[in-house]
């Protein structure tokens, strides 16, 4: 639901769809970086609202994981939108519950029952939560490492044919079929409580009591896990009253199960999913708890699940504050917020000691160049020039359009410094920063001078500001697609009306650490950097976010990699490794 979200955002932020005319005139004023950003942020916290009917929750998700920077304009805007989402969903859920819409709408992550309304708890039972939390960081910890070796695997796998991945996604199936329906007959069946307010043994495809094999007035456990869907499996664990529904062994194997099986399904070309499988993984791992604690403590079962979740999720995801919300949000029952904080911070922290948090590990393992909040320590001992390499393409204020092109054909550069020479300038001055785009376009509308003179004021006649604007994904216009004949390759382009004449600019010696805060916080591309001394070249390089990537850091320094300032992590010893 978030990917869906953030894909209906970008386009729209695209100004819909062209090639199946879903096109409206309005949308063209987000098409720029800024606008399309906020529009994917928004649309990410509308599909968390949506997928856990938690508008507070989205937000804070949006916030907390999904943007590399924030402002006050996005916070009204993000909370707009989940209220709306809220509002939608609450109507559409009340048509679908008059029996309008068969079975669709019936399931879905409503409200979970978790507990009474009045949650009582003594200090008694702050140890075994204690304990709970950190042993959840370990082994969402471990989750989070061996997830990031089985994607690097499939990743290798999926690089290859299509055949390779329907055969991988086969696998993974079989094998979950196999083992969903083959594990349920290592569980004894139990009688029916005497109590239920549903049929023992169920009747139909929802409930918590499935027979399977079992003699009439018998349920097996297991099967009732395994038989129903996550959102159904959820339901049945967080459910009060229901200690002794389950037996402790199959919870044991229910939650080992379901631990790799999350894990070995991410990763396929099926939307798996990571936040539901964890919610699932933790419930399973806090029921056990509670089995085992279940005589020292007066917490229920179905609240131990719950913790067990967050104590996933907080090791996992590393989240914080939108988890504890949206989590009250799914059980609706804000007595757990003490209990909530605690778990959630504990894990995260024990987590935090062992790796970085999944959504981290799976950008790095596909590349995405994603700036952290913090600056690693290593960090504040390089400065700016440390990490800027070459060569560095500039081009004049008037510039020749063959030298145009072939920059363009031999460089990957988006961004390229505008430099004023004689006779234009009495010494070179930094004029501004010009954009490829821009280029591109200024070579297809041909925009060319006979001589090198300024344009003057009639550069702009020929062009609007659609052709200027944010093209759609993978639509924009190529140097290679552009013919030119030899002659208008000896013609000039006057580059000083399309420039960005005031560009974010940083001294060689400031802290490295100080323009990661800079690039990060004010949402920048590229930071031009200038000599500190004057009578050099005007500016010494340009900084993208792909410099600030700790492999491109410790690629140059090498000897950081070992410092005492490198980030802490606990580290198995030499020769001990899982895989």
């Amino acid at each position: 639901m978030v990917h869906t979200g953030a894909c209906i955002a970008a386009l729209m932020g695209q100004g819909g769809s062209q090639k199946y005319g879903l096109t409206w005139k309005w949308l063209k004023y987000f098409k720029n970086d800024r606008d399309r950003r906020d529009l994917v942020t928004c649309g990410s916290a509308a599909g968390m609202a949506a997928a856990f009917r938690a508008p507070v929750g989205g937000l804070l998700f949006a916030l907390e994981e999904m943007t590399s920077w924030w402002r006050s304009a996005l916070l009204w805007r993000a909370f707009f939108t989940t209220a709306v989402v809220a509002i939608v969903l609450r109507a559409l859920i009340d048509v679908c519950l008059s029996g309008k819409c068969g079975l669709f709408g019936k399931g879905g992550l409503i409200m979970f029952d978790v507990t009474s309304a009045n949650v009582a708890y003594q200090i008694w039972d702050v140890p075994p939560v204690l304990l709970l939390a950190v042993i959840g960081g370990i082994w969402a910890s471990l989750y989070n490492f061996l997830q990031d070796r089985v994607l690097r695997i499939y990743n290798r796998i999926n690089e290859r044919r299509a055949a390779y991945k329907i055969v991988l996604a086969l696998t993974v199936s079989i094998f979950t079929s196999c083992l969903l329906f083959g594990l349920p007959w290592l569980a004894p069946c139990r009688p029916c409580p005497s109590d239920t307010s549903e049929p023992c043994p169920t009747i139909g495809r929802n409930g918590n009591y499935k027979k399977f094999q079992c003699p009439p007035g018998h349920y097996n456990d297991l099967a009732s896990l395994f038989f129903n869907t996550n959102d159904d499996a959820i339901k049945n664990l967080f459910s009060k009253n229901t200690d002794a529904e389950f037996h402790p062994f199959s919870m044991l194997i229910f939650f080992i199960t379901c631990f790799f099986l999350s894990i070995f399904s991410y990763g396929i070309v099926a939307p798996a999913g990571l936040f539901v499988p964890v919610i699932v993984t933790g419930a399973a791992y806090g029921r056990f708890i509670g089995m085992m604690f279940g005589s020292h403590s007066t917490l229920n079962h179905g609240l131990f699940a719950v913790l067990g979740s967050a104590s996933f999720l907080g090791g996992s995801m590393r989240m914080t504050v939108s988890l504890c919300v949206i989590i009250l949000e799914l059980t609706n029952n804000l007595l757990l917020l003490p209990l909530m904080m605690l778990v959630l911070l504990i894990s995260k922290t024990v987590a935090d000691a062992f790796n970085g948090n999944i959504y981290d590990l799976i950008m790095r393992a596909k590349g995405f160049p994603y700036l952290e909040r913090h600056a690693e320590p290593y960090l504040r001992q390089l400065s700016v020039s440390d990490v800027v390499t070459g060569p560095l393409q500039l081009f004049n204020g008037i510039e020749k359009v063959g030298n145009i092109v072939h920059v363009l054909k031999t460089t990957g550069h988006n961004g390229f410094p505008v430099v004023n020479e004689r006779p234009h300038s009495a010494a070179p001055v930094l004029f501004g920063l010009v954009l490829r785009t821009h280029l591109v376009t200024l070579l297809k509308k041909k925009a060319f001078l006979q001589n090198p003179v300024p344009a003057g004021d009639d550069a702009f006649e020929q062009f609007s500001a659609d052709d200027f604007a944010k093209k759609g994904l993978g639509h924009g216009d190529r140097v290679e697609d552009i013919q030119l004949t030899d002659e208008e390759m000896d013609m000039f382009i006057d580059l000083h009306p399309f420039c960005n004449t005031s560009p974010f600019t940083v001294v060689e010696t400031m802290s490295l650490a100080k323009a990661l805060m800079l690039f990060r916080e004010v949402g920048l591309r590229h930071l031009l950097v200038i000599p500190k001394v004057s009578g050099r070249i005007p500016v010494v390089g340009i900084i993208t976010r792909h410099d600030f990537m700790p492999e491109h850091v410790l690629s140059l320094h090498p000897s950081l990699a070992k410092s005492k300032w490198k980030r802490l992590r606990v580290k198995l010893p030499r020769g001990v490794k899982i895989i």
